[in-house]
């Protein structure tokens, strides 16, 4: 008889047997004792996680003679028959090859008859993402209303390109990615019924490059035992999978370490040599340093390692490499993975990197000694009270110089706030106008947009507040931003000529801070209401509003209409 893979011989014939999908077969076992059996079911997820091995265990127990059970006894003539593909009431339809809505009216045109040698007519149609909108439509008027001797059971890898009309009336089972030690366990089960010996390390190296999915599992075990001789090894299963040997890894991770960056790239080039895959090698170190992170930060999830085993070479490395590199060297690893995965030579992309690696150094001051730590903190605690100390001086020092040189009140009069031209301002706001103001306030913000960046950024919280034919004064809201900013002829002469063209006329910028400008605008106006003389004054008393709008917007902004 023909040899069978071992992916078919062990298929599962139980929901005992379907491995990580408890959450599924759990509810399908308690729907079929209390006999509540949905018309139609979707099963999706990935590869090899069991949904077609699910769909005809289902079908099974449905049609078992011993229902209503929670597994199909596989003795029966029932069982028998639609484990062997000899009962045609228990169809199995592969949408892949047959998409067209010609073929699956050919199906549903069938549905109405009852069934001959079992209870129910069950559909399983795989890969049911794969159907044309008309077939989907077909379908769609078929799962609406249903023969009560007709079960659906639709298989997918990819939900999402199913209609939502369709999903609607299914019940959804969502298969999930089966774990490492699950395979490991049924593959251990496997070797030891066939008496096939076999390394346990093997296995879990097998498991971990499955993927999550068991027929792939299945499938590169059963290729390691093809390969091997007497006895499944590690080397064996590392030549199957095309993974890189730990020993390799702790090798490379030892040559980052030591900053050697010959030895890190003779290893790559022996593995490159022995026909490994560049991009397979580089998920495996990216998956090293991750459970090396797991190892360093949670060393009790032992059983979330993917890739490594906690040996002595390991351990050791990880001691000695701190948590802050490790997120370099995985970000680094990450954004070269994404590289390789556009280019046509991605063995160049992983030199580099490799150099990099070698060369990285770290960013964190987490590692700096504890020693230095206590420094900077003394240093800091030194700084903060000599700060202080200059505090107390300063409030203290003025009663104490009774008679400073000449020399001292220049030096301290220099460092004083910054002083306006007062005379110009009140020039300025003698010939003000409404008019002039809202010439340069409309053409502003063109003008801010043809300064370099730099300049433009002195004047984020300016605003001009009085203009006259040739000169207006800018209020900055921080008088260190004005002192800077009048203190510089290349701002002064970038802004008159941004106006000049935009406007025509030749601007005196006046720069004034915030809070002195109010004390010179008042100023401004009690002059202005001193030269006024008595009418002025009759004005204020008879008219007080019209003196309280000056007060508010300023007189240069109030217009009086008779």
């Amino acid at each position: 008889m023909a040899y069978q893979a071992l992916y078919r011989v062990w298929r599962p014939q139980q929901f005992f047997d379907v491995v990580g999908q408890e959450h599924v077969t759990k509810t399908l076992q308690n729907a079929l004792l209390q006999q509540k059996i949905s018309h139609a079911y979707l099963f999706s997820g990935p590869r090899g996680t069991g949904k077609t091995s699910a769909a005809k265990i289902l079908a099974k127990a449905i049609n078992c003679e011993q229902a209503p059970v929670a597994e199909p006894c596989n003795e029966c003539a029932a069982c028998r028959g639609i484990t062997s593909g000899t009962i045609p009431d228990v169809l199995e339809f592969d949408a892949a090859s047959n998409s067209r809505v010609e073929e699956m009216r050919d199906v549903l045109d069938k549905v109405k008859f009852a069934p001959t040698s079992v209870n129910y007519k069950v559909y399983i149609i795989d890969e049911v993402h794969m159907l044309s909108i008309s077939a989907f439509n077909a379908l769609l008027k078929t799962l609406e209303e249903p023969p009560k001797h007709v079960i659906f059971i639709l298989a997918t890898t990819e939900p999402h390109k199913i209609p939502l009309t369709i999903i609607s009336r299914c019940q959804r089972f969502d298969f999930r990615r089966i774990t490492a030690q699950s395979i490991v366990n049924r593959m251990k089960l496997i070797v030891e019924e066939t008496e096939i010996d076999c390394d346990e390390r093997a296995l879990q190296m097998i498991a971990r490059a499955a993927e999550g999915g068991m027929r792939d599992a299945l499938s590169l075990l059963d290729q390691a035992i093809s390969y091997s001789q007497d006895r499944v090894t590690v080397e064996d299963a590392l030549t199957v999978t095309g993974s890189v040997s730990q020993g390799f890894l702790n090798k490379m991770a030892k040559a980052f370490v030591d900053k050697d960056v010959v030895s890190g790239l003779e290893s790559l080039e022996d593995l490159l040599f022995h026909g490994k895959d560049p991009a397979r090698f580089m998920e495996d170190l990216i998956v090293f340093y991750r459970d090396m992170l797991l190892y360093k930060t949670a060393p009790n999830l032992e059983e979330s390692l993917e890739r490594v085993m906690l040996d002595s070479d390991f351990q050791s490395l990880a001691d000695s490499i701190p948590t802050a590199q490790i997120y370099q060297l995985i970000e680094l690893l990450n954004k070269t993975q994404q590289e390789m995965r556009w280019t046509n030579h991605p063995r160049i992309f992983l030199e580099v990197a490799i150099v990099k690696l070698c060369q990285l150094e770290i960013k964190s001051t987490e590692t700096a000694p504890s020693d230095h730590i206590e420094q900077l903190k003394t240093r800091i605690e030194q700084l903060e009270n000599e700060l202080q100390q200059l505090k107390v001086n300063g409030v203290a020092a003025a009663p104490q110089e009774q008679a400073p040189t000449p020399q001292k009140q220049a030096t301290r009069s220099s460092k004083k706030a910054f002083q306006p031209a007062v005379g110009k301002i009140n020039e300025v706001l003698k010939q003000a106008t409404k008019n002039d103001l809202n010439l340069l306030k409309a053409n502003w913000g063109e003008m801010l947009a043809s300064l370099l960046k730099s300049q433009a950024a002195l004047l984020n919280e300016a605003e001009p507040v009085a203009a006259s034919a040739n000169a207006f004064i800018l209020k900055f809201k921080h008088e260190m931003i004005c002192q800077m900013a009048m203190g510089r002829n290349d701002f002064l002469d970038a802004v008159g000529s941004a106006l000049h063209k935009l406007t025509g006329k030749r601007y005196l910028l006046l720069g004034v801070p915030e809070d002195q400008w109010m004390d010179i605008r008042e100023g401004f106006l009690s002059s202005q209401q001193g030269e006024a003389g008595e009418d002025s004054e009759m004005k204020t008393e008879e008219e007080p509003h019209i003196a309280e709008a000056k007060k508010l917007f300023g007189a240069e902004f109030v217009e009086i209409i008779d």
